[in-house]
């Protein structure tokens, strides 16, 4: 668990972060969301103090972190950025392996976390352990500074920004990767974005920033529901918040019992999956694989946020 009491960052007569006090449940994901300049990329980095607070506390499991050495803190903490960050000059399995190496791991050891990591990232070992950075594409770059983060087996995992470079399509597949691999290993996760569609997809929580003070901290459905600024209201844009609240419930949360003709829908697929098929197919009932309907009448009520998405 992450607990951040009253952290402030100022530089001369810039307050950058202003008081800001959130907390992290042990296997969550927070996303911190919010334009340019509004403090949340200096947040997440004094968690690992690469930047020192002025003032204020984090503790990580109960401790606080000023206690930790800074070097000996960022090995047990996994940390991604946007671009991947690999060295250039080293293998794949070089840049995985580069945290397990500084903690002096048996050699035997780090080949095989090696070979795992990418095996689970969808990267044959034997085909990519020994390739270089350059001879990746952008999304496998990504993967493998994602496994090069999780290489020690960290607790908490910090992105900044870790999917800004790549293009909506593989960009789409990483947020659905990551999300899977974080339930997989219940890893503790705080990831910086400035975009909304992202926070809500990946977060549990999500803290909305602005020039430096946390204005809202809670569920995206909350967030979505329920904006406490107009800020955050106009980040959340009231044209896309329908499509938004339909993609955090599935269809197996609305099903009902009844028969449809046509193409059967996936129970994991997403209400806004399901609206976009009654639309795109100009059907009012679709069938759902394994029995039952899902209605456009009933997606339509979830949309407004006027019907929970339940059976």
């Amino acid at each position: 668990m992450i607990e951040i009491r009253n952290l402030t960052k100022r530089y001369d007569e810039t307050t950058v972060v202003d008081d800001v006090s959130l907390t992290v449940e042990t296997g969550q994901i927070a996303a911190l969301v919010g334009t340019s300049g509004s403090g949340k990329t200096t947040l997440l980095r004094m968690i690992n103090r690469l930047v020192e607070p002025t003032s204020g506390t984090v503790l990580i499991d109960g401790t606080d972190t000023a206690t930790i050495a800074p070097h000996i803190l960022r090995r047990r903490i996994g940390y991604a950025i946007q671009g991947h960050g690999l060295f250039p000059h080293r293998t794949v399995g070089q840049n995985i392996a580069t945290v397990p190496t500084l903690l002096k791991w048996p050699e035997a050891e780090i080949r095989a976390r090696v070979d795992e990591l990418l095996e689970l990232f969808q990267l044959d070992p034997a085909q990519f352990r020994d390739r270089m950075p350059h001879e990746l594409s952008g999304g496998q770059q990504q993967r493998v500074g994602v496994a090069r983060a999780l290489a020690a087996r960290p607790e908490l995992l910090l992105m900044d920004e870790p999917f800004g470079a790549l293009d909506p399509v593989i960009r789409a597949k990483a947020q659905e990767d990551l999300r899977a691999l974080q339930r997989q290993l219940g890893t503790t996760l705080v990831i910086v974005t400035h975009d909304m569609e992202e926070a809500v997809a990946l977060g549990d929580r999500i803290a909305v920033m602005d020039k430096g003070r946390l204005l809202q901290y809670g569920p995206p459905d909350e967030i979505l529901t329920a904006p406490a600024t107009p800020f955050v209201q106009a980040l959340i844009g009231e044209g896309e918040r329908p499509f938004r609240l339909l993609s955090l419930s599935t269809v197996a949360d609305l099903v009902q019992p009844g028969e449809a003709p046509g193409p059967a829908i996936p129970p994991e697929a997403s209400l806004r999956d399901a609206l976009a098929e009654c639309l795109w197919s100009g059907r009012e009932l679709l069938p759902v694989e394994g029995g039952g309907i899902v209605t456009l009448a009933r997606l339509r009520e979830c949309a407004t946020g006027a019907g929970a998405a339940t059976t």
